[in-house]
């Protein structure tokens, strides 16, 4: 595999994508309907979509792999408190369910499924192999 900026351009513009739907998880992972955590559910949602779908269409493992970078940074950095001590995502009252421990759990294993996972099934190839060519 050979440099080429196409590539390096992708990454980053990978990256970026991932950093800005991390700090859209990370904001909107505390909101609740009630006690359905919709706004966890919909964070993971979007955030495993992202990931499924940059690996599919660019069909690169890095390019994936920078679009977990960028949602795991962003989590990281506005999970925490800011230089004025105020604080993004609150900690949960003691003894109630916080999502944001999921959340900081949940999207560093998504994207560790979505880059591992191999580029084609054996199963499918075989079925690749097998079907008629058109001609």
């Amino acid at each position: 595999m050979r440099f080429s900026w196409s590539r390096f351009g992708t990454w980053v513009v990978a990256f970026v994508v991932g950093a800005v739907y991390g700090v859209a998880g990370t904001v909107a992972q505390a909101y609740r309907l009630g006690w359905f955590p919709l706004g966890l559910v919909l964070a993971l949602v979007g955030v495993i979509a992202l990931l499924i779908a940059v690996r599919l269409l660019t069909a690169d493992r890095w390019a994936a792999l920078a679009t977990g970078l960028g949602v795991m940074i962003a989590t990281l950095v506005f999970s925490g408190a800011g230089p004025g001590g105020s604080v993004v995502v609150p900690q949960a009252p003691a003894g109630e369910f916080n999502p944001g421990i999921l959340w900081t759990i949940i999207v560093p294993l998504a994207a560790t499924v979505v880059i591992a996972w191999p580029d084609s099934l054996p199963r499918m190839a075989a079925l690749e192999w097998d079907a008629p060519e058109e001609g």
